[in-house]
């Protein structure tokens, strides 16, 4: 196959062809100075009108990490326990209150989100696209990360955001990938398999 592609061989390498799953990592740490480089980066995704539901609650040792690993799933439990910094990524139902911010065109745009189920709808899906933006940005960064479902979204949400309009959407574990810290790599579907014309 011929790249048509901008981006360097490389590059699409440590985002997509090279770049897997971890189940398990090195004891390195992840800093704040690597979190950051990564929403830097990784802020710049589109979401609608601008609503920028996605929070980002670093878990790194201590209270808080038994905490989560109580809602996790048991599948789940022990890899999280051992990741060097685990992110649980979560929708803020009421990101409309920031809107005046981040969609100053729109003076009435707080009002159009309120209905509660269309907003909380809303920052969920938008939230999930920038959950698959901050995944590459973690790669970008030369980490590797293991989103996780397997957990018990109601009860973690009652137990670490109680009090806040945060919806947990997806628990992610990362780091540096450990010796062996991946599954094998399962098939693709092919492109004329997903994509064609109208």
């Amino acid at each position: 196959m011929t790249n048509d592609l901008v981006l360097s061989p490389e590059a699409q390498d440590l985002l997509f062809r090279e770049a897997r799953t971890a189940n398990a990592f090195t004891d390195e740490p992840v800093t704040d100075e690597q979190v950051a480089a990564i929403y830097d980066l990784v802020k710049y995704g589109p979401t609608a009108m601008n609503i920028q539901p996605l929070r980002v609650v670093l878990v790194r040792e201590g209270e808080e990490r038994e905490r989560l690993l109580k809602h996790m799933a048991e599948g789940n439990r022990e890899k999280t326990a051992a990741a060097p910094l685990v992110a649980v990524l979560a929708a803020d139902t009421d990101f409309h209150e920031l809107l005046h911010r981040t969609f100053p065109i729109f003076p009435g745009a707080k009002e159009a989100f309120a209905d509660d189920d269309a907003r909380e709808q809303a920052a969920r899906f938008n939230a999930t696209l920038q959950i698959g933006y901050f995944l590459i940005g973690v790669r970008a960064a030369g980490l590797a990360a293991g989103p996780m479902g397997g957990f018990d979204a109601a009860a973690l949400d009652e137990d670490l955001f109680a009090g806040t309009a945060l919806k947990s959407l997806l628990v992610v574990n990362i780091g540096h990938p450990a010796e062996n810290a991946w599954f094998d790599r399962l098939p693709r579907l092919e492109h004329d398999e997903v994509v064609r014309e109208a």
